[in-house]
């Protein structure tokens, strides 16, 4: 009988699986990880038939399924993890109806709100995060008290970090001032953790309240605080194209 599916590579069918990017996929192979039909399969490279190959992980059987992509207006107290062994709430929580298993691209700290991508597509969420993409992220910042004209030029041109590392250069522009604060907004290409609260603690800053209004182009219009959609097939054409990969077929 033919197959019903043309035969792919195994870690390409693993990382469409939703099991791993492709990188760790490999790692996964060579380590003897993975069975085809009930054989250890260490050769990459090795192509299997989705309709009719069992691929097993670990003795877990990997189902092929559809690729998910969802962008989510993150609220803040919610971890960005897929579970958290303290207990604490997390971003899973608030995709109610989503039956696929996905995960989130890259984090938001938990006082952070705003965009937050998920997917199951392994090789975009690694291409996104890659730094040779340069994916621009986008936030608005509230400081406490007055960001001076110099400080805006610091931060533009990169600061040195805590751990010694220097940021690269940002956009960086004042939105509003009061007496008591100053809204910025700030575009990074780069993801460090806590890296706008170390930006500014730097400069002897602090930050009252962030929200990433932006990611790799995708914002959060329409999307109440806690509310997530899936995005269309232009903005994961626009996304697979940010990360370097081929349109979906």
């Amino acid at each position: 009988m033919k197959s019903h599916m043309p035969q792919v590579r195994l870690q390409k069918f693993l990382s469409e699986a939703g099991v791993a990017a492709r990188r760790k996929a490999e790692v996964l192979i060579t380590e003897g990880r993975v069975t085809v039909n009930n054989r250890v399969t260490k050769t990459l490279g090795t192509k299997v038939d989705p309709a009719r190959d069992a691929v097993r992980v670990d003795g877990r059987v990997v189902v092929p399924h559809e690729k998910v992509y969802l962008v989510l207006n993150k609220p803040k107290g919610y971890i960005t993890s897929v579970d958290d062994p303290q207990g604490r709430k997390t971003v899973m929580e608030l995709l109610r109806g989503v039956a696929v298993k996905v995960a989130p691209v890259g984090r938001l700290d938990y006082y952070t709100e705003g965009v937050l991508l998920f997917t199951n597509d392994g090789d975009l969420a690694a291409g996104l995060l890659a730094p040779r993409s340069n994916v621009e992220k986008i936030y608005h910042a509230k400081f406490r008290g007055q960001v001076s004209q110099t400080d805006v030029e610091k931060l533009r041109r990169g600061v040195r970090l805590d751990n010694g590392r220097k940021t690269r250069p940002a956009k960086v522009d004042i939105i509003k001032r009061t007496d008591k604060h100053t809204w910025l907004v700030i575009t990074l290409t780069e993801g460090q953790s806590r890296q706008i609260h170390r930006m500014a603690e730097a400069l002897g800053h602090v930050i009252l309240k962030l929200a990433r209004v932006s990611f790799a182009g995708l914002p959060y219009f329409g999307l109440r605080v806690g509310e997530y959609r899936h995005l269309t097939s232009s903005e994961v054409a626009h996304l697979r194209s940010l990360a370097g990969l081929a349109p979906s077929r």
